[in-house]
């Protein structure tokens, strides 16, 4: 982790190559926001085009919290949405105040601490408005951690094809678990994350009503998994892996030493190591 003293002199050193003092709006980005009153196939729809979790929620144009990948994940496989469609349950349902603010000309510093904390920084101008919003992956457009790959690296929970969806809906929801590199033996052949299991719980619940529970556990992680598995390899500079996450608008890396997956690199873990 990067001292106070350090994360000035980076942030000093960004400064002097913008030739001006680095605030807040120098690093936000455009907000996306949608309202409450939303459905949530549209929210997820909205969330995966734009690239972003978690999402903007407001209420006549006042922002009320945040809704991501995970809490429609969650939503969707709860047996309390029994068999309600996914076309008729609005956003509000899974939105949680999980978010903090900073006014637009404040020092970019402050940011570090609070995406430790929070997934997503609001931005309002100088009348309380929202005009923009901060992100892991804005702040690494400034500022990454330095050292080897595998100090930033993540533990890889494994499961294997025939792990069911359920079980993945219960780790999630219970452990916290949000990505699982998938094992065909001693070869890791995908990665299943908390968007590719709220794309399928949204998909079934739009497409089929009372035999969702029925479909829901015929589902395995082989049917949902991300393959061919891509990885980068354990001695990439931590720069190039942040270029390629930009570059693709991804949130997680697997980090392998040889053909072995080690662990997962992700926004959050950089993010940490400031």
């Amino acid at each position: 982790m990067f001292s106070a003293t350090r994360l000035n002199k980076l942030f000093k050193e960004e400064e002097a190559n913008m030739n001006q003092k680095l605030t807040v709006k120098d690093v936000m980005s455009k907000p996306v926001s949608i309202a409450k009153s939303a459905l949530i196939p549209e929210a997820l729809s909205k969330m995966l085009s734009e690239g972003i979790d978690p999402i903007v929620v407001t209420n006549d144009r006042v922002v009320v919290g945040t809704a991501s990948r995970r809490t429609i994940a969650e939503k969707m496989g709860s047996k309390k949405t029994g068999n309600i469609p996914a076309s008729q349950i609005r956003v509000a349902s899974v939105t949680k105040e999980d978010f903090t603010s900073v006014y637009q000309d404040q020092d970019a510093e402050l940011l570090v601490p609070l995406l430790q904390r929070y997934k997503i920084v609001i931005v309002w101008d100088e009348e309380h408005r929202l005009i923009g919003q901060v992100t892991k992956g804005d702040l690494l457009k400034h500022i990454i951690p330095e050292g080897p790959l595998d100090t930033f690296t993540e533990i890889a929970p494994r499961i294997t094809p025939d792990d069911r969806l359920v079980q993945l809906h219960r780790r999630m929801a219970n452990n916290g678990a949000t990505r699982f590199i998938v094992m065909d033996g001693n070869k890791s052949i995908g990665i299943v994350t908390e968007t590719d299991i709220a794309k399928v719980l949204v998909k079934l619940k739009s497409e089929i009503d009372k035999h969702f529970d029925n479909a829901l556990r015929n589902v395995t992680a082989g049917d949902i998994m991300s393959t061919p598995l891509v990885t980068t390899q354990v001695n990439t500079p931590v720069a190039k892996v942040v270029d390629m996450m930009l570059a693709k608008n991804i949130s997680t890396i697997p980090v392998a030493d040889g053909e072995k997956v080690i662990g997962f690199i992700t926004r959050k873990s950089l993010v940490n190591a400031l």
